[in-house]
């Protein structure tokens, strides 16, 4: 099993040990770039909306450690990858 095939279904920002998806959370599927395959937690109180782009920070990106890769909705539980950003 290669590591994308290992990060493939985990929750981006979670403990390694308990990454899994969480029962009664939300999830958003992050496509593409360097978190292509992670799950997203999108839970968010009654009235908030999620905001149209993410910036989550990641050493896997072009500007490795400090870097941020940026998600946009894409519709449908998923989020896909516009760039990296310092």
């Amino acid at each position: 099993m290669d590591e994308q095939e290992f990060m493939r279904g985990r929750v981006y920002g979670a403990d390694h040990e308990d990454a899994s998806p969480q029962p009664g959370r939300v999830y958003a599927e992050l496509v593409g770039g360097p978190l292509d395959g992670l799950l997203l937690d999108v839970t968010l109180p009654p009235g908030q909306e999620l905001p149209g782009e993410v910036a989550l920070p990641t050493e896997l990106g072009a500007y490795g450690a400090g870097g941020r890769a940026l998600y946009a909705v894409a519709g449908q539980g998923r989020l896909r990858w516009k760039g990296d950003a310092p």
